[in-house]
């Protein structure tokens, strides 16, 4: 693997935005998400639970309940009031409507996805019916208004009737008449001396005509819409149950609570044999620390998201034909994306934040060692400047350049260039004026390895390509486009060391390289139909490796001159990797190469870094795939016969960023979790046994 001096970061201060609500694409393959700080997010199931999508947040648009309508339409809606449509093409909101009665506290689409009711969060217990058309949404009409504020809503699966939950009480509408069926089903009716209120948080309809409602007394309740009387009452927490969701087969449903744990309930035979059935809490999880504000059903797995900022995608076993990846428990609190940049030359790092950014100097030592010692610094870390965003719109992306004098991002309308100066111990720091026009926002930045240029990912799969001029200007120079044209925007770009390629990967995972010296397309890579994570242009051989979110083959090479795949890669497709590697849950993040050895790739994601040996042959299933350090305990004949191209390190963790800075030293940034957990609100205390 070779040795290396290894800066180990712990100053990134990220504290990602906890969960608030979840959706799950009806008949799709879609789980959209949204974070406290207005962030919304899509994961494909298909493609191993990727994050595909980010739309980031706005101070000034909170998102308390997201569906999904008439296909792959997504819909958002808060405590501004506004019902706004995301266009998931260009990463953006792209209409709002006034939803016209003040703070929306839920949103649910018919089985159809032709019409949305939203519950205004007013004391006049308002509820709006909105019809879906291209291009938008408008307004209809609005149902019977009764006191109090609703704060849950449901659609029986015919399209007939909502069910809406409030304080106290839970009422049914009749879509066509809009009226109430009734005064309302009180839910605190059969609590003795209750003298607090009973808040329903969530609520789901049933097509047997079953209303189930979680609600602040810890209760998940089943009531028969038409008696309006509890047919179950099961008490599953101390504190509140703040979320539900049922599987599209109407045999599971799994809650949250504010203790953190999640719960399922299925729907089972009285006994063996038995045409009766009833509702069984079967399994309790606790994977959360905090308020499980948001959960889902998918056909295969429970989800759930936290105000601790997980998101858990635990797989149903009764439903997985086989033990494997598809069965394993994942957990992901990061974004499948880059938050850090590093200038190599100047040995910076730059660290994205929601609205501002940070830039940190290593520090650097004198001393030597042995491996796995801790060397003395003789100069600190440094943090050397913070530029804050201006206005409510949320950082898009962001990167410094190599040589650390240039430091540009971008948010949904603005696109920011700074020329940075270090003078003594002094930096000084100045806008770049008179940006050219683009079209915004910049999905990511890359600047050229000689610092002369940079690029800018943009919409319509389109690249711009800007000048950087001294002592501190830019211009623009061309604009890179795919022959056959793409709706969707870049999200990944990569360009190679000597100046003559840039790779381009938009969101419908096409992969066009572009030749810098003529600024024309050079060619495509063959589509492969799964998201790319993580690519990077070889510094001697100009060959693009590709790692894609499946856990197939996950790594390609390819050609750029030869316009083809290598033979290593070829060999790789043919032999497929070591079972291990391919049961990873994590997605590449990050490539990179060493110069002083070119048959080096350095890859990590979230759990490991690891050196890939292409000189060295690939492991079998037989082979032990081990962490390093399990390696080095090995005797020397052991480790001789262990001998295959994949070294791995599993010692920084969670690893956010890794990169190479020289030949000899690596820079690792980690974030521990539980650094993060002491940034959160103290949990719900709940009592243990023996304390």
């Amino acid at each position: 693997m070779g040795e290396f001096e290894v800066h180990r970061v712990r100053f990134f201060g990220l504290v990602p935005a906890g969960v608030r609500c979840l959706a799950c694409q009806p008949r799709g393959t879609r789980l959209a998400l949204a974070r406290t700080d207005g962030a919304v997010e899509v994961y494909n199931f298909a493609v191993n639970y990727f994050q595909e999508k980010v739309i980031p947040g706005h101070d000034s648009r909170s998102v308390e309940a997201l569906c999904w309508a008439a296909g792959d339409r997504l819909f958002g809606a808060g405590l501004n009031g506004e019902v706004t449509e995301y266009d998931l093409a260009r990463l953006c909101a792209a209409r709002s409507v006034d939803g016209c009665g003040g703070p929306i506290w839920s949103m649910a689409a018919n089985s159809n996805g032709t019409q949305l009711a939203v519950s205004i969060g007013c004391e006049d217990g308002s509820v709006k019916l909105f019809q879906v058309v291209p291009g938008g949404i408008e307004f209809e009409r609005n149902l019977d208004r009764r006191k109090g504020r609703i704060l849950c809503l449901s659609w029986h699966p015919s399209d007939t009737h909502i069910a809406a939950g409030s304080i106290d009480v839970l009422r049914v509408f009749d879509v066509c008449s809009g009226n109430s069926c009734s005064e309302g089903i009180m839910v605190n009716y059969h609590v003795q001396k209750v003298k607090r209120e009973c808040v329903v948080w969530s609520i789901a309809f049933l097509s047997s005509g079953t209303i189930v409602t979680s609600d602040s007394f810890g209760r998940v309740q089943f009531w028969d819409q038409e008696r309006g009387t509890l047919v179950e009452s099961h008490t599953v927490s101390t504190s509140a149950v703040l979320s539900l969701a049922v599987s599209e087969e109407e045999d599971s449903i799994i809650v949250g609570t504010s203790t953190g744990a999640t719960y399922q309930f299925q729907l089972l035979p009285v006994k063996a044999g038995s045409l009766e059935k009833r509702w069984v809490r079967t399994k309790p999880f606790q994977h959360h620390t905090h308020d499980v504000r948001a959960v889902a059903h998918s056909s295969t797995a429970l989800i759930s998201g936290g105000l601790d900022a997980q998101l858990v995608i635990r797989p149903l076993m009764e439903k997985m034909q086989k033990k494997g990846y598809d069965a394993a428990l994942r957990k992901f609190t990061f974004p499948h994306r880059r938050l850090v940049s590093c200038a190599r030359k100047a040995r910076l790092l730059l660290f994205q934040f929601s609205q501002h950014l940070e830039l940190w100097r290593l520090g650097s030592t004198d001393e030597t060692g042995k491996d796995g010692e801790v060397l003395p610094l003789c100069r600190m870390p440094e943090h050397l400047v913070q530029l804050k965003s201006k206005g409510p719109e949320h950082i898009y992306c962001s990167c410094v350049s190599p040589c650390g004098s240039w430091v540009a991002y971008s948010t949904a309308s603005r696109f920011h260039l700074y020329r940075v100066q270090y003078e003594g111990n002094g930096v000084s720091i100045k806008k770049v004026p008179k940006m050219p026009k683009l079209l915004l926002p910049a999905y990511q930045l890359q600047f050229s390895s000689d610092s002369s240029s940079l690029f800018v990912a943009s919409a319509r799969g389109s690249v711009h390509v800007l000048q950087l001029l001294e002592p501190g200007g830019c211009k623009h120079q061309h604009t890179l486009r795919p022959p056959s044209g793409s709706p969707e925007a870049v999200y990944l770009l990569a360009s190679s060391a000597d100046g003559h390629w840039v790779a381009a990967v938009s969101g419908d995972w096409a992969i066009h390289i572009y030749n810098l010296k003529c600024f024309k397309h050079h060619c495509s890579v063959p589509t492969y139909s799964c998201a790319v994570t993580a690519l990077a242009i070889h510094p001697v051989t100009n060959n693009l490796v590709i790692a894609y979110s499946d856990q197939q083959v996950g790594l390609f090479e390819f050609s750029i001159p030869e316009k083809q795949y290598t033979a290593w890669s070829r060999t790789v497709q043919s032999c497929g990797l070591h079972r291990v590697w391919l049961e990873r849950d994590s997605p590449i993040t990050h490539i990179t190469f060493n110069p002083k050895n070119p048959s080096h790739i350095l890859l990590h994601d979230i759990y490991m870094f690891c050196v890939l040996d292409k000189s060295l042959p690939l492991p079998d299933n037989s082979a032990l795939l081990m962490n390093q350090g399990t390696l080095k305990q090995l005797p020397e004949t052991a480790r001789k016969r262990q001998l295959h191209a994949f070294k791995i390190c599993k010692k920084f963790q969670p690893l956010l960023f890794a990169d190479l800075l020289d030949e000899n030293c690596l820079v690792m940034v980690e974030r521990p979790i539980m650094d993060i957990k002491t940034q959160l609100p103290l949990p719900i205390q709940q009592k243990k046994f023996g304390t």
